[in-house]
């Protein structure tokens, strides 16, 4: 959905080890992100109204992890910045097909 999706090994890291920092986090393989950015009933937002600096937040199911990630991109170069296990409203507005209009 976005492009050739991809992550340098920094922030690669950053979201295989979420739960150092997040105790109960999911700890996530990006390949699941590339998942979920290609799932058909996935939920583009872009801009993400929450970015302040313009990122394009994807909420999307991956099979291999088994649920729906949030997935923030950097629309410049379609870098992965972070990603996370998906609850809330995003996981409402996925559960229920909504594209959001910034």
């Amino acid at each position: 959905m976005v492009g050739e999706l991809w992550w340098d090994d920094e922030d690669a890291r950053h979201i295989r080890y979420r739960s150092t920092r997040y105790p109960g986090a999911a700890d996530l393989e990006p390949a699941w992100t590339l998942e979920a950015a290609e799932d058909p009933q996935c939920v583009v937002r872009d801009p993400d109204p929450k970015s302040r600096v313009g990122y394009t937040r994807i909420i999307g199911y991956s099979a291999s992890a088994g649920f729906v990630l949030t997935v923030i991109v950097d629309p410049e170069d379609n870098s992965g910045v972070t990603a996370w296990k998906t609850r809330g409203a995003d996981l409402r507005d996925y559960l229920e097909g909504k594209e959001v209009q910034p």
